[in-house]
């Protein structure tokens, strides 16, 4: 039997930690955050000292980094980056180790790795759908406002709301025309605005999406 995967997509503040978090815990199975991978290479670029844009540097960090994660925690390399993969450095830079293709393709690997390790699981990202698992058992689209998007990340890191909405913009630009797995909605994905509606309501609709697949698999 195919293991099973739920792929959350979705751009930045849409809701996809907390909705695949909540969603892995109502069901019993493994969680992985993608995007902490993108910002793990990105705190060992930086710890290293190296441009962001320097794209063989970055690739080689890549393939040699190592991580030990959990559904909250981040290792880079044995040193705790939990807190500093979230900071305004790392915002600033992740875009751009996110493009390089060999840093996509080295965490393609282990994302599918990590499924075959946890016998599926809920995966969470921005080319989770459309790249890393095409024929997930689920796909998610997440969405939610602009203004609401800006207020969480608020909510979560402080800042201006303008200018978060701002950064937000420039990253979803960014994310949605990169020449690699751009961020982008798959046709069989399921779209959930997330904007005005609870935790425990999406995770409901999303059990009851899976269950419905399931039974017509």
């Amino acid at each position: 039997m195919q293991p099973v995967v739920i792929a959350i997509d979705g751009p930045a503040g849409a809701g996809k930690s907390t909705i695949a978090k909540a969603l892995a815990r109502d069901l019993g199975i493994a969680y992985l955050d993608t995007g902490a991978m993108y910002r793990g290479v990105t705190f060992a670029v930086l710890r290293k000292g190296l441009s962001a844009t320097d794209v063989d540097a970055v690739g080689r960090v890549a393939q040699s980094v190592v991580f030990v994660q959990t559904a909250d925690t981040l290792e880079v390399d044995n040193v705790d980056a939990t807190a500093a993969i979230r900071t305004p450095e790392i915002d600033a830079a992740v875009s751009h180790i996110a493009a390089n293709s060999v840093v996509r393709d080295e965490m393609r690997l282990r994302q599918r790795q990590w499924i075959a390790d946890h016998n599926g699981g809920v995966v969470e990202g921005r080319d989770i759908g459309s790249v890393v698992f095409p024929d997930a058992t689920l796909k998610v689209y997440l969405v939610a406002t602009p203004l609401v998007r800006a207020e969480r990340r608020v909510a979560q890191h402080g800042g201006d709301v303008a200018e978060i909405a701002r950064a937000i913009a420039e990253r979803d630009e960014r994310d949605s025309t990169r020449a690699d797995s751009p961020l982008r909605q798959t046709p069989d994905a399921v779209v959930v605005d997330t904007s005005n509606r609870s935790v425990d309501q999406i995770v409901t609709d999303i059990r009851t999406l899976l269950t419905l697949r399931l039974k017509s698999s």
